[in-house]
């Protein structure tokens, strides 16, 4: 799964990246946790990409109750089309959420799970693959969330967890977003384990295992020896 990452850009340096026509003010997180807001990007009604927040912990439509977003995380992309809770998002309602890297806590028979920070080699923003739903309540108030793609590992990636995020690149991006792309077998091409020579992984303080604690700290790197498959 994907559960923590990290996102060290300005908005500026957000914006001539993704080529964004509007992005919110938003500061440097080092520690994102589930059920917070994430900074997202999406298409607007004229096609231009837009970054927005929206709640990590996707509500479907349907939801009776909103806090079903805590379970709904992450979407596997191999039964992503098929969930009642994610199909129509993923037929119609793409985002992107970017980050600087991600973190994983491989399996271990310590009592203290080690993290690992994966980050593109090239030092640009990751492309997370991600669901966005509007949920209104009884009373009328929306809410925006998303929930994040994962897929099977990458040969790099399987040294430390048997799943990864779906990352996408450049190219990938705007198809992607477009909610006019509604053809599933056309969507399932981008649900695949990017390129293994794109990540590099790197030990970092236990200090971000807590969900409680931000900044610089959270990417001091320590000693570790790679997991063994």
């Amino acid at each position: 799964m994907c559960g923590r990452f990290n996102l060290r850009l300005s908005p500026g340096e957000l914006q001539e990246f993704f080529s964004l026509f509007r992005v919110p003010e938003f500061p440097v997180r080092y520690n994102i946790a589930p059920t917070q807001e994430v900074v997202s990007i999406r298409h607007d009604d004229q096609s231009r990409r837009v970054a927005e927040f929206l709640k990590w912990g996707l509500v479907p439509q349907w939801a009776k109750d909103p806090s079903i977003g805590n379970r709904l995380l992450n979407a596997r992309s191999e039964s992503v089309a098929e969930k009642p809770a994610f199909r129509n998002a993923f037929r119609r309602r793409r985002c992107i959420v970017p980050a600087s890297g991600y973190y994983e806590w491989p399996e271990t028979k310590s009592q203290v799970k080690q993290p690992w920070h994966f980050y593109r080699k090239t030092g640009e923003p990751l492309a997370l693959a991600g669901l966005w739903e509007r949920w209104m309540s009884p009373t009328g108030q929306t809410l925006e969330t998303c929930s994040l793609l994962t897929t099977e590992p990458n040969p790099f990636v399987a040294h430390w967890h048997d799943r990864m995020p779906v990352l996408l690149s450049d190219d990938q991006i705007d198809a992607w977003l477009d909610p006019s792309l509604t053809d599933v077998s056309a969507l399932q091409r981008f649900l695949v384990p990017c390129p293994d020579d794109w990540l590099a992984a790197d030990a970092v303080s236990t200090f971000v295992n807590s969900s409680r604690h931000e900044g610089p700290e959270c990417l001091s790197p320590v000693a570790a020896e790679r997991p063994l498959l």
